[in-house]
């Protein structure tokens, strides 16, 4: 069961995740200051993110073991595979949002709400798919 204290975890987890993204985004154009830094630290962001959020989710919210490299990259992949899937539901709620309704502010109501279906899909394909601990 997805309770509130797993679900509040997750969250935190997404928001930790994001900070470190911001960081190290900061910290690529602070040391490379040419004009395709910004694509660099995007990236960079992205990857220290995307890998935090990972382990925290393997150890935290789904208790699952370190394996073998060649198991923790084809976990990883896959982690990382519905995060694409569930980032294009949050960007057309939000784009949807935004071409349906009048004031600006309606676009962040659809991110919003992207978001939050975004992340509990991702939780239940993780728990099903990439950490295997129930249906």
């Amino acid at each position: 069961m997805f309770g509130l204290r797993l679900a509040l975890a997750y969250v935190l987890f997404a928001a930790l995740a994001t900070l470190v993204n911001l960081l190290t985004q900061a910290g690529v154009v602070q040391v490379w200051t040419a004009p395709e830094a910004v694509y660099a630290a995007i990236l960079a962001g992205t990857l220290t993110g995307l890998y935090t959020k990972y382990e925290l989710d393997r150890r935290y919210i789904f208790s699952v073991a370190r394996k073998r490299p060649a198991q923790e990259g084809r976990q990883f992949l896959l982690y990382s595979a519905n995060g694409v899937f569930t980032t294009a539901i949050f960007w057309g709620s939000e784009l949807l949002f935004m071409a349906l309704f009048e004031p600006p502010w309606m676009r962040y109501v659809g991110a919003v709400l992207g978001l939050a279906v975004g992340y509990w899909i991702k939780y239940r394909l993780d728990r099903r798919f990439v950490f295997e601990t129930g249906t």
